[in-house]
Formats: C-alpha cells, structure tokens, sequence
C-alpha cells in the first residue's frame, strides 16, 4: 500500500479539485502556474519519481497528467507559450442553409410522387448527382435528414424515409385552413424574409474555351470573359408581404447585414413586431397572414412553465396566478398542476394582428414551398444577377429596387396558382397515398440498431 505526501495528507477531508473542461485552451500564465506547483512537490518529496510527482501535480491543478508531462517538457526546454487558437470546426449539418434542406425534403417527395421507396441510398444518389447541392458522406446525410424531420417508417419488409407525424398534422391543418379561407374569400397576404449579397450574380455563363489566357484574349482581340465578383460582399436583408394584388405598398423592409453567416441573427421580436405593426394598417380586414416559425415571428407574451424551467420559478409563476400547490411537491407535479390550466400560448404577432381582424397562419416547418413569396424571390434575385457586373452594394440595391417594381400582379397570381397545383394539391394526395401504404410500426431513430444504419422553420430562400 503506498503512503501518503505531505501534501497528500493536507488535502485529506477537502473537496476534490475540479477537473479542467475539456478542449479548453491552457495559457501561457497557466501553464507557469502548473509548472511551479511541480518544481514545489519536487522540493517537497525529492525521493519521489517523476510520474508520482506529476500524478500529484495533476490532481491540484485538475488537469491530465499528460498535460503535466507536455508543460514539465516546455519548462524545461524554456519556451512556455500560449497555443495557437483554432476556429472551432462547425458541423457539416449546421452548414446546410435551409434552401438546400428545403430542396432535399422535396427530393424525398419526388419518390413518392412516383410511387417509389425513398431509401437513404436512393435519395443520396440523386442529392450528391445535383451540382446545385452539397455532397454528403452517408452518415452525415442520414444526420441531416433527422435534422430536417425525416424518420424511418417501415412498410413490410421494407424500410423508407417519412416525414414525423407532428409534421403531417400541422402541414393537414395548414391545407385545411387554407381552402377554407379561400372558400370564405378572405385576402390572403404572403410574408417573408430574404437577403441579397452585392456579388450576386448568376452561377452560369456562356465561356469561350479556346481563350486560355489573357495574352491570348489580347492578341486575338477578344476578352477572357465576364468578371467574377471577389466574394460575396455586403449583405442586404429584405422583409416584404404581398397578395394576388402584388406588393404591399409602403410595406417593403431592408437594412444592410453587419453579420457574414445568417441574417436571422441580427433580426429579433422587437424590430419584426414594430414593421409589422406599422404595416397592419395597410392590409385589409378579415384577411390572413401567411408567415413561417421564425423565432422573431413567434415571441410568447407569456411564457409557460417548462421541464426546463427551475422548481422555484415554477412555484413563482403558479403563485403569481393564484393556483395553489403544496410546498412539499416535486418538480413533476408542480408541471402537472401548469398542464391542467390549459393555457395555450399567445404571441405577439397575432395580437398585433388583432388590431385589423387579422388572422396569422403558420407554416410548416421547412415547407418554403407552400409560401408563393419564396418564386417572387427568385424573379427578383434573377433580375439582380442577371444585371449585376459591378458587385458594388450601392449598385446592387438599386438594381433590386427596380426588380421589386418590375414584379407585377399577374406575377403574384401564377406563382400563387402554381403553389396551389404543385404543391398545396399534391400534399394533400401524398398524405393519403402514404397513409395506405405504411403499415404501424414506427422505428425510433434513436434507436443504436445498426439495421436502421444500413436501411426539419423554410425560413428563406438562400442563393
């Protein structure tokens, strides 16, 4: 049995030294610190070994032994510094914007349409044949497709992707919903965001092959073909709302991105919540907002109680209301008690909406399609790259300034009308054709079978 250090027996009776998180960056300060904690036990216990002395420095510092060894090599060699920081790696899912999952979802789609097994492999065939998408190793596709509210649904002896059963109940309740506002002819408004970057240009141009050079170009008096923008530039977000009247006058929003990843993260509640009472006004009564379930759509003006929320808060909010509970009740009980109120969430939008007799209806998740505003988009960004050959912002902004007025009512119209045939119609006959053909025996995609192994708010369109 060995014995115990000095220093071992000061630390008898304390609490232990927490542990250094891990893939955390050791300081230059840090490591000098550690280092001395190791030249005093070495001071302290000189007939103890090395590996003893670094078990000991380790442990009250709460870092790895192989750390100790790493930092007692760079004392010794006298050059104790700071490592380098790496950017940490996104993953590849995070990466995917939701363009390009909302594209994947109607790949799946497709196969039902044709009355055809959509298995991973089939559709990653056909995702990684598509120059317009990303390619995608098969453990990383099937993540994805988890992402983006895609299960495993097993018809017989076979296995194939479906979307959740939440999903196809609210895309039910959307379709119903819609047809009967049309029957009751309400106005039906469109609403979105988008953003355009001042190096916006198409992706495919004509290119003479026989020029290889620009001395080629400039002996033969020819060119070398269109500029390239350098990169994508500045950014322009853009909210807009339109019917089968067209756009909404006066209700155009744009402001200049400060962020280069997503544009979400500078739109928040407070500022969508003060454009869209100003545009209120503008929409006729008893007509119907069509919007999807972007966090800055959805602010809760109350917040109910959930699993996350701490015992003491929940007790707070129940007392706050006046519903009685006993101090002797756990968590569980305490969420069981909020449960019975009944109470459903109120958002801010929608009370804003009140306002006209406004009715706010919400899209499915990753279902852009559904929503005719998102082919406005691509007339207005095809507009701007097609024209675009300076790649200067100020440029940029007037050329889509002139493509929102060149879209017309008639513009709106067919884009509504194509919705309502390819989309709208076609959903509504999947569903039942899918219905018939699953039997019910849902595979959990949790589950660590490796058979599964082997067998998703469209909030933008992104270019």
């Amino acid at each position: 049995m060995s014995s115990f250090s000095n220093s071992d027996e000061e630390n008898v009776g304390m609490s232990p030294v927490r542990k250094r998180a891990k893939r955390t960056y050791i300081s230059a300060s840090e490591k000098n610190i550690i280092l001395n904690i190791y030249k005093a036990e070495l001071l302290k216990n000189p007939g103890k070994s090395v590996t003893d002395i670094v078990q000991i420095t380790a442990r009250t510092a709460g870092v790895s032994k192989r750390s100790v060894f790493r930092i007692r090599k760079e004392g010794m060699s006298g050059e104790i510094s700071s490592p380098k920081r790496t950017k940490i790696r996104q993953k590849i899912v995070e990466k995917v914007d939701d363009f390009d999952k909302n594209v994947i979802r109607r790949i799946v789609h497709q196969f039902f349409h044709r009355n055809e097994l959509p298995t991973i492999e089939k559709v990653l065939e056909v995702v990684n044949a598509d120059p317009t998408l990303p390619n995608f190793q098969r453990t990383t596709f099937y993540k994805l497709l988890k992402s983006i509210n895609f299960k495993f649904t097993r018809r017989g002896r076979n296995s194939f992707l479906n979307d959740r059963e939440d999903i196809v109940v609210w895309r039910r309740s959307y379709l119903r919903q819609l047809k009967q506002f049309r029957e009751a002819n309400r106005q039906i408004y469109y609403l979105d965001e988008t953003w355009i970057n001042a190096g916006h240009a198409k992706n495919f141009v004509w290119k003479d092959t026989s020029i290889i050079s620009a001395r080629a170009a400039h002996s033969s008096g020819l060119s070398t073909g269109l500029k390239n923008p350098s990169g994508k530039g500045k950014r322009l977000i853009i909210t807009h709302i339109g019917s089968v009247n067209g756009f909404v006058d006066g209700a155009l929003w744009t402001f200049e991105s400060k962020k280069t990843v997503n544009y979400h993260e500078e739109m928040n509640a407070a500022k969508f919540e003060d454009w869209f009472s100003k545009i209120i006004d503008k929409l006729e009564e008893n007509s119907v907002v069509v919007m999807d379930n972007a966090p800055y759509h959805s602010r809760k003006i109350e917040k109910i109680p959930t699993s996350k929320w701490k015992k003491a808060d929940i007790q707070q909010w129940l007392r706050e209301r006046g519903i009685m509970f006993a101090d002797d009740m756990v968590k569980i009980e305490l969420l069981h008690i909020v449960k019975q109120q009944q109470i459903t969430d109120v958002y801010a939008v929608n009370e804003i909406a009140k306002r006209k007799n406004v009715t706010i209806l919400r899209l499915p998740p990753y279902h852009c399609e559904l929503n005719p505003i998102e082919m406005i988009w691509a007339q207005v960004k095809n507009y701007v790259a097609a024209r675009n050959s300076t790649f200067k912002f100020c440029d940029m902004v007037r050329l889509f300034t002139e493509a929102i007025n060149v879209v017309t009512p008639e513009n709106w119209k067919k884009c509504i009308d194509r919705v309502i045939t390819d989309f709208e119609e076609k959903f509504w006959q999947l569903d039942g054709i899918i219905e018939s053909a699953i039997e019910p025996f849902i595979i959990n995609l949790n589950d660590s079978d490796d058979s599964l192994v082997s067998n998703t708010s469209c909030e933008s369109n992104i270019e």
